[in-house]
């Protein structure tokens, strides 16, 4: 699955709108392992935006989405540095090739 849904741009913008994704599922393709990684947004905590499966044991929280986007937690290298890599699977549970035309009703 390509990033040809979704932008860079376009997934911040909805992590900062605090649009329904929670647990976006995403891996990168240049992992032999095709290890799935997951983020989210929960408005409730103080630090609402999650990372799990991450280089940080037990994953990590955040702020803002900014900090999420840019935190250097996979292999070293933040989801901005590694978008070329980053294929998306599921954002809310919706797999990504259904989630445009969901999100849009």
């Amino acid at each position: 699955m390509s990033n040809a849904a979704m932008t860079y741009d376009e997934l911040l913008h909805l992590f900062e709108i605090g649009a329904n994704i929670d647990e976006t599922v995403f891996y990168f393709d240049d992992d032999p392992s095709e290890e799935e990684h997951y983020i989210g947004y929960l408005p409730q905590y103080e630090k609402p935006y999650w990372a799990g499966y991450c280089d940080v044991v037990d994953g990590c929280a955040f702020q803002t989405a900014q900090e999420l986007f840019t935190a250097k937690i996979y292999d070293g290298l933040s989801i901005k540095e590694r978008w070329e890599h980053l294929r998306l699977v599921e954002i809310a549970g919706v797999p990504i090739e259904n989630w445009k035309e969901t999100w849009m009703e």
